[in-house]
């Protein structure tokens, strides 16, 4: 068999069933939705979380916590990964990625200092760890702020 010829088995998928077209149907009328009220109403209903009047969970629960509107969130590396290139290389975000260092960028990079760096490099990122600075001019490189 091949993915061409395949069909779906007989009686395997319904027709959608149309509601309140005549009485014949067997769901003309009133379509299922009983006598008045509120959800024979159109657009009938009650809202998400609503329990009848009574104060709903959600508003039951205390509040927790604090969100800072302006955190920023850095993709983070360390100064062991940048072992791996060549004395006089130009390390961006951009060839991060491409080696398979960064998956994600979030706001930025921030290059920290874990390990030790044995190359001559000039590393471009975001921000950076006063030990991160402090290991790249050591070995003979520079900082670029982006």
């Amino acid at each position: 068999m091949k993915l061409h010829e395949l069909q779906v088995t007989e009686g395997a998928r319904r027709e959608h069933f149309r509601k309140g077209r005549g009485l014949g149907s067997g769901n003309g009328k009133t379509a299922g939705k009983g006598h008045k009220g509120q959800n024979a109403r159109s657009g009938g209903g009650v809202a998400l979380g609503f329990e009848g009047g009574q104060l709903p969970l959600f508003r039951r629960l205390p509040k927790r916590g604090f969100k800072n509107v302006n955190h920023v969130n850095y993709a983070t590396i360390n100064v062991k990964d940048l072992n791996r290139f060549k004395d006089g290389t130009v390390v961006s975000p951009a060839l991060l990625k491409e080696e398979g260092l960064l998956t994600k960028e979030y706001s930025g990079l921030k290059v920290l200092g874990g390990g030790t760096l044995e190359k001559k490099l000039t590393v471009q990122a975001h921000a950076f760890s006063k030990s991160a600075e402090k290991a790249i001019s050591d070995a003979g490189g520079k900082i670029e702020v982006i």
